[in-house]
């Protein structure tokens, strides 16, 4: 069973994921994106639906 304080830190690094995803859209919209970023943010994307599925299942 986990506890609060485990629920608190996954809540709390969901937040940190969250907050710099949008410093990277928003840089992104300043300087524009590179081939390489967007290679970045593809793996980290199917990484993330990697684990969810893991852990759904």
């Amino acid at each position: 069973m986990t506890t609060s304080r485990q629920h608190q830190e996954a809540h709390g690094i969901g937040q940190i994921e969250q907050q710099l995803e949008q410093q990277a859209q928003a840089a992104e919209a300043i300087q524009g994106g590179s081939e390489a970023d967007r290679e970045v943010i593809a793996a980290s994307r199917e990484q993330d639906s990697e684990t969810e599925d893991a852990l759904e299942s």
